[in-house]
Parts: structure tokens; C-alpha cells; sequence
């Protein structure tokens, strides 16, 4: 009986063998295998056999609905000029007003002004919440997460009450030296507006620093530390080198939120600076022009497309 059932198993495996490979070949030719790494063949279908494109148009909608169809009318306004038609006339008759020349230089030149006082005081403040030792550090660094979902109109009003010609440090000066009013009247002209852009987009910058330098390794600073270095070297080789990727990131950002800001330049009340957004509402709210304020919309969306271009090029350059 074992020899006859021997005989069995072995003719049993030969033709497993010879069929084998039949079958594969069959199931490869009618489709209807499955791939040689074990996963299911891609039929292009997705739950339930709905193609997969269908499950991508209601985010398309809605993206077209709620941003693109907007930004499609402002475009086609900024090309309708009030006599009908189409035309580029509503573009040259803003580029050539002194008022859109003087709104343009004066949001880039306060944008990048506030872009850099709030890359030297956020790295200077993020080194010494990060490496310096003191008591509520941990504190201060949490209220950094509190003070970025604070509205800019608030630290526009705070400035108000301190530095207002009525504020806390006019009326201390009056109290002393007995004078009819007091010298800190900045607040209404550009620097007001520079003070209030660099004290609200500093956490922008010592966000991501601080993230940076919880990850940083600490044997270099001992290291360097340990051979003498002072602490102004130890920031300039150690430190720094590898807060740039931050650096490069925070900044990009505040440089285009900076481009953007309407709210800290409105409750300011300076008089004589005007911005590209504040020239979009006065065109728009105050003369009723809406082509010229959609053609400054327009640059003004460009200008902020392209400072994200370049922002997000930084970013992949540097690693952040």
C-alpha cells in the first residue's frame, strides 16, 4: 500500500508542476491575476467600483467656488473700465498715478523694514528663551503659541494706550515735567506703523527658531564651549548655522504677511501712509472706482504669488 501511495503523491506533484505555469499564463492573459508582489491589481476604481477622479471633483468645486471664481472677477473688473468693453486702460491710468507709485514703494519698503527687525529681534529673543536659563522660560515660550492667534488691530490698540497722545507715556511726561502734552507722537507716522508690523510678526519668526533649537544638538555647544569660545562665537558658528532654514522660513512668511497687512496700518491712523491694500479700500470703499482698486488687487496678488514662489524656493534651498 505505500508503494502504490507513493506512487500517487509523486504523479500528483508532476502535474501540479506541468499545470502550474498554464494557469499563471491563462490569468495573465485574461487579466484576472493578481500582481507577482501581492498586491491587488489597480483597476482605477476606488470604493464600491466609483472611479477615482469622481471622488476628486467636490474638492475642485469648492476650491473653484470659494477662491478661483472670486479671483476670476476681480481680474475681469481690473480689464473693465466704466465706458464698457474690455481694455488695459484702468492698468495704465493706475500705473501712471503718483498715488499708486507712492503706495507701492511705501508697502515694500515697510515690509521689508519690518521683515528685517523681526528677523534681529526674533533670533535674538529665540536664542535667549532657548539657551539662557530663567525662570519662566518655559512660560514665555508657550505664550509665544498664545500671542500668534492674537488680532493685529489688538497690538495696534495696546500701542495706542502707551504711546498715544493721550497714552500712559504722554501722560507720565506731562505729570513730571508739567508740559501741555508730551513728545511721543510717532504712532501716527511710518515708524508707528513699523513699531506696531515688528512687534506683532516677531513670534512669526521665533515660532519656527524655537522648534529649530529644540531639535538642536547640544554636544557642538559643549563642545566649543568647553575650547574657550565666547558666547558671540558660539552664536555666529554654531548657532546660527543651523537656525538658517528658520530663518529663511519665518522671514519669507512675515515678508509676505507684511506685504498683506491693512489692519495694524488702518488703526494706526498714520497720516500720509498709504499701502497697496489701503489703496485698494480707498478706491474701492471711499471713490467707488472699483476697476482701479481691482487692478491694484491684482498687483498686489501678484507681488504676494511670487514673494511665495520665492519663499517656498528658499525653503527647499536651505532644507526647511
Amino acid at each position: 500500500m505505500s508503494s502504490v501511495a507513493t506512487a500517487d503523491l509523486r504523479t500528483s506533484l508532476a502535474d501540479d508542476d506541468h499545470t502550474g505555469p498554464a494557469d499563471d499564463r491563462t490569468a495573465s492573459a485574461t487579466g484576472r491575476g493578481t500582481p507577482t508582489d501581492g498586491r491587488p491589481a489597480r483597476s482605477g476604481r476606488g470604493a464600491r467600483g466609483v472611479p477615482r477622479f469622481v471622488w476628486v471633483l467636490p474638492p475642485v468645486a469648492v476650491l473653484a467656488l470659494v477662491i478661483l471664481y472670486p479671483l476670476a472677477l476681480v481680474v475681469q473688473q481690473s480689464v473693465s473700465p466704466d465706458e464698457g468693453g474690455t481694455s488695459l486702460a484702468p492698468y495704465a491710468d493706475v500705473f501712471a498715478s503718483e498715488a499708486f507709485r507712492s503706495a507701492l514703494t511705501t508697502t515694500v519698503w515697510l515690509a521689508v523694514a519690518s521683515t528685517v527687525g523681526c528677523l534681529v529681534l526674533g533670533f535674538v529673543l529665540a536664542v535667549v528663551i532657548a539657551f539662557v536659563p530663567f525662570p519662566g522660560g518655559r512660560a514665555v515660550s508657550r505664550f509665544i503659541d498664545v500671542f500668534l492667534s492674537f488680532p493685529s488691530f489688538l497690538i495696534t490698540l495696546a500701542l495706542l494706550f502707551i504711546y498715544g497722545s493721550v497714552g500712559m507715556a504722554n501722560g507720565v511726561w506731562t505729570d513730571v515735567t508739567g508740559a501741555s502734552s508730551g513728545p511721543f507722537d510717532f504712532l501716527t507716522t511710518p515708524w508707528g506703523v513699523l513699531l506696531a508690523e515688528i512687534t506683532y510678526f516677531t513670534p512669526f519668526v521665533m515660532r519656527p527658531l524655537l522648534a529649530a533649537f529644540s531639535q538642536l544638538d547640544g554636544a557642538p555647544l559643549e563642545v566649543a564651549s568647553s575650547l574657550g569660545a565666547k558666547p558671540a562665537r558660539i552664536v555666529r558658528q554654531v548657532i546660527l548655522p543651523e537656525a538658517l532654514p528658520a530663518l529663511a522660513a519665518g522671514g519669507s512668511l512675515v515678508l509676505v504677511m507684511c506685504l498683506n497687512e491693512f489692519g495694524i496700518v488702518l488703526f494706526t491712523g498714520a497720516k500720509g501712509v498709504t499701502t497697496l491694500p489701503m489703496l485698494v479700500y480707498g478706491k474701492a470703499i471711499l471713490e467707488s472706482d472699483y476697476p482701479a482698486a481691482c487692478v491694484v488687487a491684482v498687483v498686489n496678488i501678484a507681488i504676494s504669488v511670487g514673494l511665495y514662489s520665492l519663499y517656498r524656493m528658499v525653503s527647499r534651498r536651505v532644507g526647511a
